[in-house]
């Protein structure tokens, strides 16, 4: 048969629980640190709440002095948006204004050219101009002078070459139609051309 000591076996756990459990100091011990462990957290958290409030009011500050800013432009933009439209419609104004003076400088600079033109032994009866072409009739006492009036109205730049439409005898003089076309814009000549692909 098995006997148990009950006594014995009893008075171990007390002995073995006194051994394991801590001591108090070492409890007080690790209060306080997790208690500091806290308190520490929490000022560093306070301390990020902090720093971003104050950004924050930072951001407010600048928001609020840039809207200040805009506030009291305003009025100058405004003035300078009023000044654009002003300046394009007097822009628009002057370009009409240049239209009109070119159109209207433009058969006196055609009936000077032809004038320029004209040589000796020559006359003209009728001369039709219409936007882009000139019909031309008129009499010489020799084709010599029909010629001379070719050649000359080919040198004008703003002319096209002649062409040529009918010459007739008639009795002592020769009538003669001529059709120019013509741009008030001068194209530029060979040479011109040329010395701008050099340039």
């Amino acid at each position: 048969m098995i006997r148990i000591n009950l006594l014995s076996e009893g008075r171990r756990p007390t002995a073995v629980r006194k051994s394991k459990g801590p001591s108090l100091a070492e409890r007080d011990w690790t209060n306080m640190l997790l208690v500091a462990g806290v308190v520490v957290g929490l000022i560093a958290i306070g301390a990020y709440w902090y720093v971003l409030n104050q950004r924050r009011n930072d951001v407010q500050h600048e928001v609020t002095v840039a809207q200040a800013e805009v506030e009291r432009l305003k009025p100058i933009l405004e003035e300078v948006e009023m000044f654009k439209k002003k300046q394009a419609d007097l822009e628009r104004k002057i370009e009409v204004i240049t239209n009109l003076k070119n159109q209207q400088t433009g058969p006196v600079r055609v009936m000077d050219a032809i004038s320029r033109a004209l040589p000796e032994l020559l006359w003209l009866d009728r001369m039709d101009v219409t936007p882009g072409e000139i019909r031309i009739s008129g009499r010489a006492f020799n084709v010599n002078a029909v010629s001379n009036f070719i050649e000359n109205l080919d040198k004008v730049p703003e002319f096209r070459e002649p062409r040529v439409g009918q010459v007739r005898e008639n009795g002592e003089v020769y009538t003669f139609t001529i059709n120019v076309a013509y741009s008030l814009t001068p194209e530029k000549k060979e040479e011109d051309k040329a010395e701008d692909a050099a340039a």
